[in-house]
């Protein structure tokens, strides 16, 4: 499976950003997809995450109501609508997908997962 992450750019506080997260390979739909962020000097930590099923779905805290995970398997793509977007936001933003997960598991650690996309900047500037 390979990821190609996308929609990163400049946005003001309060805007909103649409990330996707393409991804080749028939393997795709089996596999649960995770959002990570990293700002500069900081780890890499969980944003979100969904399902192989698409069912589940679950938020960081620093998220959770203003971010919302969606995919699209006819399309092999994972999508992150971030709205009401704060400066603490501004990070590159990875996709990563697990083989073989179980069909309603989220995944929160960095090492669960099998393949990860290039990252795409977010910056969220006044």
């Amino acid at each position: 499976v390979q990821l190609q992450a996308s929609g990163g750019g400049l946005v003001q506080i309060g805007g909103s950003l649409r990330l996707s997260c393409a991804a080749s390979g028939r393997t795709f739909s089996s596999c649960a997809v995770g959002w990570f962020r990293q700002a500069p000097g900081k780890e890499r930590e969980f944003v979100a995450a969904v399902s192989k099923s698409a069912g589940s779905t679950s938020y960081a805290d620093s998220v959770k109501g203003r971010f919302t995970v969606s995919r699209d398997n006819a399309k092999n793509t994972v999508y992150l609508q971030m709205n009401s977007l704060k400066p603490e936001d501004t990070a590159v933003y990875y996709c990563a997908a697990k083989q073989r997960s179980i069909w309603s598991g989220i995944y929160y650690s960095v090492s669960t997962y099998d393949y990860w996309g290039q990252g795409t900047l977010v910056t969220v500037s006044s």
